[in-house]
């Protein structure tokens, strides 16, 4: 599908986490983050601008190799089922489901925790993994541990980073 440009402005910090809501793999995108933002725009509105100019030559003047050298846009139709929107988080195999506050905490039997503002929103799944220590999961990424006494998050490594497999 060819990236499309919302009514509003684009908010590259929180980006990921949509895409992960929505099953889009980060890596695939990282072209828009270099090409679009390396050096910014001087304002809000030219940054859009940049932003706009990197979808239009993705779609319609950039082949790709995977799509045998064509462009997204000549390929795309769109679907003929209605959108219904993305499906509330859940997380069974957690003792609760948290919203992160609009400033990036956790809170959690009334202490708040610094976890991030790329997650403002989102549902966390949070489980009691030892006494006072909480592991954070966002969808089917373990974020790190949470030690309530203290209110500090022990991040775990980038579950978004590079995968570097053993040398057979």
């Amino acid at each position: 599908m060819p990236f499309s440009s919302p009514n509003r402005l684009f908010n590259l910090s929180r980006l990921p986490v949509w895409w992960l809501h929505l099953g889009i793999t980060v890596r695939a995108h990282l072209a828009l983050k270099k090409e679009a933002t390396r050096p910014a725009g001087a304002n809000l509105l030219q940054q859009q601008a940049k932003f706009d100019a990197f979808i239009e030559e993705f779609n319609h003047e950039r082949p790709h190799e995977a799509l045998d050298m064509k462009c997204p846009g000549e390929l795309y139709s769109p679907s003929c089922r209605p959108y219904q929107g993305i499906q509330e988080l859940n997380y069974p195999f957690h003792d609760k489901t948290v919203v992160v506050t609009n400033c990036g905490r956790l809170c959690l039997y009334r202490k708040k925790i610094n976890l991030s503002t790329c997650l403002a929103g989102q549902a966390v799944g949070v489980k009691e993994v030892d006494d006072g220590i909480w592991l954070v999961s966002f969808m089917d990424y373990d974020l790190g541990y949470i030690d309530l006494e203290e209110k500090t998050l022990q991040p775990l490594n980038n579950p978004f980073g590079p995968k570097v497999l053993p040398m057979s």
